[in-house]
């Protein structure tokens, strides 16, 4: 198990040596529990978190990634209400695939461009 977790966070800091979010283009991150998805969009040169989402306050009863697709539409909309048009996706060193894909592609769908 720790080796999977190294893993994940030697991934994870070298796509962040390339990643940064700025503030014409701030940076979508996503956490990946096991029950739960959430989403940032944090602009890097001030430390700020520009607008978040998460499946916790999801109550109906659906699959994970049916939930990472609805966080997906909730950071599109809360990133638009922030003025935030283009981000850059940051997959914090999971893979792009299954939930994290799912909520990309329904961010996509939102209008935020990626």
């Amino acid at each position: 198990m720790i080796k999977k977790i190294a893993r994940r966070l030697r991934i994870k800091a070298s796509i962040r040596r390339n990643v940064k979010g700025t503030a014409e283009r701030p940076r979508l991150t996503v956490f990946r529990s096991n029950s739960q998805i959430y989403a940032q969009v944090i602009n890097d040169l001030e430390g700020r978190t520009l607008a978040s989402a998460s499946s916790l306050n999801i109550k109906e009863k659906m699959t994970k990634t049916e939930k990472a697709a609805q966080v997906g539409k909730m950071i599109a909309e809360a990133a638009k209400n922030a003025g935030v048009e283009a981000v850059v996706f940051d997959r914090n060193g999971y893979l792009y695939h299954g939930r994290v894909q799912s909520l990309a592609d329904a961010a996509r769908e939102a209008g935020l461009k990626f």
